[in-house]
């Protein structure tokens, strides 16, 4: 049942009620005439909220960060994290603000505004965000929830006058994330000194989100021990899974740090990310990046560091040092079960054979060198037995393109899967559209005019990216030329 006033909606802020150092209670800084640029229906409708709510004046208040959700509590928590590979101390919510959680039949989510004004943890930051950045995180959490890829998501964007100063002068902007939950692995590398607020932590995350980690000291005679590793061990299952589902659509993060790591699982803290064109096996999105640390394939290690990260953090709670490294080995299994999982799905198969390895090698290889473009090459593969031209026009060497391809044939033929059955399975694993640079960068454009025309047509396919739909085909098209220039960094 759906209300018409976010202000009816049944609220909560329980991350509220940990103890104090786990937070700053303050308001958020209001807006020179905001104006709501776009509202998710979708996401709406999931927090039990009308379309007529979306219209009201009580909406655009508390997106904008007017004023704060009836029923919550608004709050700026406090994380520490490795960023790049280096402690970087304490950091927070420099420039967001947990408005509360709204609780609906599958669970409490919260809402947090970015953008929303200075904070005890802002260090050197404005408080604020940009028109560019806040369309970019609002488009790309809703396609990773179409491809089916755990993500936070987004409620609506506002946009405003205020002037923002990055690079250039831009314009202010606050997006509305909607997540379970916001806490991160830094949120545990914070209390290192001080065991008795992680074990708080701990406990609050784990009868939230980890029930089922939890151990009885009855139970068990190492009690909370137990609970520590059935716990981390579930957060290396679901992060794994999670790096895994990125690789196999080609997205790079981008900053992989430890505070831009979810506990849950989700992706998070969409900066400077990148659906890849033209496959690069060390391709990196982020213009930082100068040293690669974040690239294609480096994602999954640095995962795989990010726990150690987070092991090492939970180790002040007393887990033996062994017990911790046992949980820890189970990521590249982990990994590599979702992977291959994946694979067969994007290849057509019935199921993995340790002797795929070698031919898929060949794949990421053929791209690599050819530099064939990621989404394309997986789509047009489905129908390579009625159609090759149209795969094999993706390669400049067709004649290696083709040489790899008697290889998939031979191993196709030996799945016997039926050829129907077989397109249908790719054609449900292997998107038509994703969010390429150059189509976020478009809907950029039209909202800096206060244009939300490309946002709609964005949603519209990127929710059902797996369907092709006719008069759409330039959203599916390689990146044009003048993409090659797009750059994004840690502002974007």
């Amino acid at each position: 049942m759906s209300v018409d006033s976010i202000d009816d909606l049944s609220t909560d802020n329980s991350f509220a009620r940990l103890p104090g150092q786990f937070y700053t209670r303050l308001n958020t800084q209001p807006l020179d005439r905001p104006r709501l640029l776009h509202a998710n229906v979708s996401v709406a409708h999931m927090l039990g909220l009308s379309d007529e709510a979306l219209t009201r004046p009580e909406f655009l208040d508390v997106v904008s960060g007017n004023r704060g959700l009836r029923g919550g509590d608004t709050l700026a928590a406090v994380y520490s994290g490795h960023q790049f590979g280096v402690w970087a101390g304490q950091l927070g919510d420099g420039r967001a603000h947990l408005l509360g959680e709204v609780l609906t039949p599958q669970g409490g989510l919260e809402l947090q505004l970015k953008g929303s004004g200075l904070t005890p943890y802002s260090r050197m930051g404005d408080g604020r965000a940009v028109i560019r950045s806040s369309v970019r995180e609002y488009l790309a959490s809703e396609a990773m929830e179409g491809l089916g890829i755990a993500t936070t998501r987004a409620l609506a964007v506002v946009t405003a006058q205020d002037p923002v100063y990055r690079e250039t002068v831009e314009r202010a902007a606050v997006v509305t994330r909607v997540s379970p939950t916001f806490v991160r692995f830094g949120s545990f590398e914070h209390w290192t000194q001080h065991p008795e607020l992680m074990q708080a932590l701990l406990d609050y995350i784990v009868d939230r989100f980890y029930p089922e980690c939890r151990v009885d000291s009855a139970g068990d005679t190492r009690g909370t021990h137990a609970t520590i590793l059935r716990f981390l061990r579930a957060v290396i299952r679901r992060s794994a899974k999670l790096v895994a589902d990125w690789q196999t659509v080609g997205f790079c993060h981008g900053v992989m740090n430890t505070d831009n790591m979810s506990i849950i699982g989700v992706t998070l803290d969409y900066g400077p990310y990148g659906f890849m064109d033209a496959f690069q096996i060390g391709h990196i999105c982020n213009h930082t990046d100068t040293q690669g640390r974040y690239a294609w394939n480096a994602q999954p290690s640095v995962m795989h560091w990010n726990l150690y990260r987070l092991a090492s953090a939970l180790a002040v709670l007393g887990p033996e040092p062994d017990d911790l490294r046992e949980q820890l080995s189970g990521f590249e299994p982990d990994f590599l079960d979702a992977y291959h999982s994946n694979l067969v799905r994007k290849f057509g198969l019935r199921a993995w054979q340790d002797a795929d390895e070698a031919w898929v090698d060949d794949w990421w290889r053929l791209l690599h060198t050819q530099q064939a473009d990621f989404t394309l090459s997986f789509r047009r593969l489905a129908t390579v037995t009625t159609d090759p031209e149209s795969f094999l026009g993706l390669f400049s060497d067709r004649e290696a393109a083709k040489a790899w391809l008697e290889n998939y044939h031979a191993r196709i033929e030996r799945d016997a899967l039926p050829e129907q059955e077989r397109i249908a399975q790719m054609n449900q694993a292997n998107p038509v559209y994703v969010l390429r640079n150059h189509l976020a960068e478009l809907a950029i454009q039209a909202a800096e005019k206060d244009d939300a025309t490309e946002i709609d047509t964005l949603l519209k396919l990127l929710r059902t990216p797996y369907v092709e739909r006719p008069g759409y085909e330039a959203y599916a098209a390689p990146a044009p030329d003048w993409a090659r220039d797009l750059h994004v960094s840690c502002s974007s």
